[in-house]
């Protein structure tokens, strides 16, 4: 008999001390401060890293001083169906024409894989963002949850991040630095949760896609 879930995508980046950051964000180091030993049983290590390392979600704090921290978000628009989008060679900005051929009967999550190979050990200053109409569109057609396999959804040198500033102001959520590569196009359901930081501007997640019935 077929099971009823068949199949995964781990959509999630690896993360270790190769992990590319935003210029000036703090990268992954790992330090051991418990080694197994005859006198030891364990292995303890502490991690340091900005909560934009790897795939992670943004909480409003990020981008608005007012805004809720990402242990308090609600944790709806990150599990459930979503789309699978592909706008390869967008150029600088996603347009909702970029979009237009996947808009039909829309889920609440929608994943825009860019690259074609994302890379895993560079950061990308000419990542693909989104044009701010696009966002305010998805939001108009029911969107909870805009992902993307950029490391923003506003350009790397902007200082106003326009798109950003329409998510705070639609109530979106976002997802970014998703691993897309190997992704089809279509419907998934998505599990993307991030841990109860409860003073934290972001959160690592461990992003998966799982195929529906």
């Amino acid at each position: 008999m077929k099971k009823l879930w068949d199949k995964l995508w781990d959509i999630s980046p690896p993360v270790d001390a190769r992990s590319p950051v935003f210029p000036g964000d703090t990268p992954y180091t790992q330090q051991w401060v418990a080694k197994l030993t005859e006198d030891c049983p364990v292995n303890v290590s502490a991690i340091t890293l900005s909560p934009h390392v790897g795939a992670h979600a943004d909480a409003p704090l990020h981008y608005d001083p007012q805004g809720a921290a990402v242990g308090a978000l609600d944790l709806k628009p990150f599990l459930g169906r979503c789309r699978v989008v592909h706008a390869i060679d967008a150029g600088p900005l996603i347009t909702t024409a970029h979009l237009q051929h996947a808009l039909h009967d829309l889920p609440e999550r929608v994943l825009v894989r860019t690259c074609r190979q994302m890379p895993l050990d560079r950061f990308d200053t000419q990542l693909t963002a989104f044009d701010p109409d696009t966002v305010q569109q998805l939001a108009d057609l029911g969107v909870l949850l805009i992902g993307t396999d950029s490391a923003s959804i506003d350009p790397a040198d902007s200082k106003q991040l326009p798109s950003h500033q329409v998510i705070r102001q639609r109530g979106l959520r976002v997802l970014e630095n998703l691993l897309l590569d190997d992704v089809p196009e279509g419907d998934y359901e998505l599990i993307a949760l991030p841990l109860k930081l409860m003073s934290a501007d972001a959160s690592p997640v461990r992003a998966v896609l799982r195929q529906l019935p």
